[in-house]
């Protein structure tokens, strides 16, 4: 199924931007239009150059996309991977995500430091903390994450699905933050966002949309995140999400 979704992607990505991508372009799809020189390698300027013509004409908020959830927690990683990820690729002009993952664990003072139990055990609480320190360390965590919870070994492949992303990203660096004191506030800040939430949350992935839950909310978004954004974005509407793609034109006319 994880082969059909990365095919589906991959079908998607040619389609939008008209098969011209380059294969020696090295940056992700959300990074094509973040300077002028990944345009160029990416293959896609013309492409970049219409997206922020028509952003600059557009002031509507961004959907924010808020998920809850715990690393090794089966029914996250199908949202995160399935749903929230192809959403984010397709969507990223329009949306926002933050990723928290803590779910239901539980945090307690001892020594000055903060001591984690997670429902998935001992490694849950490392893929945790790993994650925890990309989102802190890198702009591109979210597809290092995605690619760390569609593998088989989401721990094990976290030092892989950096180096694929930001290779100048060292591992030791990223176990440095998961080992010391950093890594443990940023865990307790996990902690404090999710005992904040209201309600309260009861299971994961817990989503909420513009900072607000609702169960019918979360059935939308289990249902079909990207129909939920496409629905609720107040600007107007990306092709993605059935809205006209936009052409500009610079003629020269004989004169």
């Amino acid at each position: 199924m994880k082969g059909h979704l990365l095919l589906i992607l991959t079908v998607w990505l040619n389609t939008q931007f008209g098969g011209a991508v380059l294969s020696s372009c090295t940056h992700p799809p959300s990074k094509w239009c973040s300077s002028l020189d990944s345009a160029i390698e990416c293959g896609v300027l013309k492409q970049c150059l219409e997206s922020n013509f028509t952003r600059s004409h557009d002031q509507a908020d961004k959907v924010e996309v808020a998920l809850y959830y715990e690393s090794l927690c089966p029914g996250c990683r199908d949202f995160l991977v399935f749903s929230l990820f192809p959403t984010w690729l397709m969507l990223n002009d329009i949306m926002t995500v933050t990723l928290v993952p803590y779910g239901n664990a539980q945090e307690k003072s001892v020594g000055g430091k903060y001591v984690f139990e997670c429902q998935h055990g001992e490694q849950e609480c490392l893929g945790n903390l790993i994650e925890s320190c990309l989102l802190n360390m890198t702009d591109l965590a979210i597809p290092m994450i995605f690619c760390m919870e569609s593998s088989t070994d989401v721990i094990n492949n976290g030092q892989m699905c950096t180096k694929l992303y930001k290779p100048d990203l060292s591992w030791d660096s990223v176990m440095k933050c998961v080992k010391g004191d950093l890594g443990n506030q940023l865990m307790h800040q996990n902690a404090l966002k999710t005992q904040a939430l209201n309600p309260p949350h009861d299971y994961v992935p817990w989503v909420t949309i513009n900072g607000e839950h609702t169960e019918d909310l979360q059935d939308k978004a289990m249902n079909s995140l990207f129909n939920l954004v496409c629905s609720l974005y107040k600007g107007d509407k990306p092709p993605a999400c059935g809205g006209k793609q936009k052409h500009f034109k610079s003629l020269c006319h004989n004169e």
